[in-house]
């Protein structure tokens, strides 16, 4: 097992510094209590069924209270619209904790970090600034709000000490709105409108997402020059021969034209060259032509083996890069292309190894035996060699399943136990409050992660329960990417099989099972004798007559073959 950190906070929240010393310790011990069992764990990673967890950079964890405010955003804004302190350096500390190992977390997700515009705007919901990083002003630079790029190495590289991988968000449909300190970028790379109407192909491409958010020329292959601000920027900076250089280079290796989308990709793959950034989650797919989404592929997937080459001693393995895109309301059962009213378009085809998959939440309260069995037929025929991402919360989905966190246990067996990537948005596993009152559109989603309720009982009990599933989806591919069957009907009993190559992974797994005294079937899989293990309840239980017998007073078992 990767070496497993444990960092003692010493920075605190934006709010209060005596409150954040306080939550810090008490989840420190959290942690150090539960990390040393965490089991080896020798499994292949698999994209297919990655544990992702999703958060907003900013509202995760701060750090450094010291980057609270940078480029006078002092304004007022609307409830959940202003920066709140939680940075890159947050993550990496939780990383360190041990938090994500915990939970069984194998890739993480972070809102993008490049430099978001300096003003604030106000559309009828208070000043907003670009807290939710996907208003770039500078994809050269990160946002001090952030971070640094030092600390985003840093980031990265703890992430792979504990086996884990980092998809960075990238946008290059749009630049960040235009404001009093934020001018439009020159009129030959982007346009002001139409708006979109989302009817055709053309008028969701070719048009601005909505109002005041310039799009960028990403289908023009026409030529263009550098805008005066960024190199006025570059000069003060200190790094304008450097920026100048390296685009020489860059166009000069690959012979594209310089057009918006081709600086832009170089700029966002540079992350990945320097870094190793193992894969990017793709903003607003569906309003950028798909040759873009093509290019952007084979430039990371060139600069991924870069850094691979120069950095033989931390390479996980030999994934390729991993491109995961948001094409809006997309769902799974229509199959791998999305229509666009006029055009259907396959972006499996131009760079996506997956997709998220809006559909699961309208399938959440269905049984379980329907869930599972549809999403494993569709990983397995018209997925294969591909894949999607589920998911039931989100930051801009205004309609998740169980807002109300009603059924926070029901939805760790849905998200983490269905076939297909799981992606966990921050505080999914602590029931963070996703109604807040006073706030306006998807800001009731955006709230600071609630690290002050891990310690209540109510909450402990269901981030135990996240945590117990969240680590056999990690150590079994088979959980996520491998095959479904039913063995029994009551109680429910199913199992799951993975191959790849010499790798054979099968589980048998229980759910709504009686507490006390259960008896699961297991027939036809494991074979009388066999000792298995139930890493829920953590015994050790023997197939006899073709089933196995539990006493606990847990309604769920994870049945695994013990680890020699």
């Amino acid at each position: 097992m990767k070496n497993l950190f444990i960092a003692v906070a010493i920075s605190c929240f934006l709010f209060s510094c005596k409150q954040e010393k306080k939550t810090t310790e008490n989840d420190t011990t959290m942690v150090m209590d539960s990390v040393e069992q965490i089991k080896e764990n020798n499994a292949p990673f698999t994209w297919e069924g990655a544990n992702v967890y999703f958060l907003l950079t900013d509202r995760f964890f701060n750090a450094n209270p010291e980057n609270d405010i940078n480029f006078d955003r002092n304004k007022e804004t609307g409830k959940l619209r202003g920066f709140m302190g939680g940075d890159i350096a947050g993550i990496t500390h939780k990383i360190e904790q041990g938090y994500f190992d915990k939970l069984g977390v194998n890739a993480i997700w972070f809102t993008p970090v490049v430099e978001q515009i300096h003003g604030a705007t106000d559309e009828g919901t208070g000043n907003t600034y670009g807290y939710h990083g996907y208003w770039a002003k500078d994809w050269t630079a990160l946002d001090p709000n952030f971070g640094t790029r030092k600390e985003l190495a840093k980031l990265v590289e703890t992430a792979h000490d504990h086996g884990i991988r980092i998809l960075m968000d990238v946008v290059i449909n749009h630049t960040g709105p235009v404001t009093e300190e934020d001018p439009v970028w020159p009129d030959e790379w982007v346009r002001t409108g139409p708006p979109c109407q989302f009817t055709t192909y053309e008028n969701t491409t070719e048009c601005t997402l909505v109002e005041n958010l310039p799009d960028i020329y990403t289908e023009s292959d026409e030529p263009v020059v550098l805008p005066d601000a960024l190199l006025a920027k570059w000069k003060e900076e200190g790094r304008l021969s450097t920026e100048l250089d390296e685009l020489n280079t860059f166009f000069d290796r690959t012979g594209h034209p310089r057009a918006p989308r081709f600086y832009l990709i170089k700029w966002l793959t540079d992350y990945v060259n320097d870094m190793g950034i193992d894969g990017f989650r793709v903003d607003t797919v569906k309003h950028v032509n798909e040759e873009s989404w093509q290019d952007l592929y084979e430039e990371a997937s060139y600069a991924f083996q870069n850094w691979k080459n120069k950095h033989p001693d931390e390479v996980l393995d030999d994934e390729p890069f991993f491109m995961v895109g948001e094409v809006y309301n997309y769902g799974v059962s229509g199959g791998r292309e999305f229509d666009l009213g006029d055009k259907k378009v396959d972006y499996f085809d131009h760079g996506f190894k997956s997709l998220i998959n809006f559909e699961l939440k309208s399938d959440a309260d269905k049984d379980y035996e329907t869930i599972f069995s549809k999403y494993s037929d569709l990983l397995h025929t018209k997925f294969k060699d591909k894949g999607f991402m589920n998911y039931l919360s989100s930051h801009d989905d205004g309609n998740p399943w169980d807002k109300e966190r009603e059924k926070p246990f029901k939805a760790a067996n849905v998200l983490l136990l269905t076939p297909g990537a799981s992606q966990i948005y921050y505080g999914d596993e602590t029931s963070r409050d996703l109604t807040i009152e006073g706030t306006e559109g998807d800001a009731t989603l955006r709230s600071f992660m609630n690290w002050e309720d891990i310690d209540s009982t109510a909450t402990k009990e269901i981030l135990t329960h996240w945590q117990k599933l969240g680590q056999f989806r990690r150590n079994h591919p088979a959980v996520g990417a491998g095959k479904h069957k039913r063995l029994g009907k009551s109680p429910y009993v199913f199992s799951r099989t993975y191959t790849d190559s010499d790798f054979k992974d099968k589980v048998v797994i229980g759910l709504d099972l009686p507490k006390g005294k259960k008896s699961l079937w297991v027939k036809g899989f494991f074979g009388d004798g066999t000792t298995l293990y139930d890493a829920y309840s953590n015994t050790e239980v023997v197939v006899k007559n073709g089933k196995v017998i539990l006493d606990n007073p847990y309604d769920t078992a994870l049945l695994e073959v013990p680890s020699s």
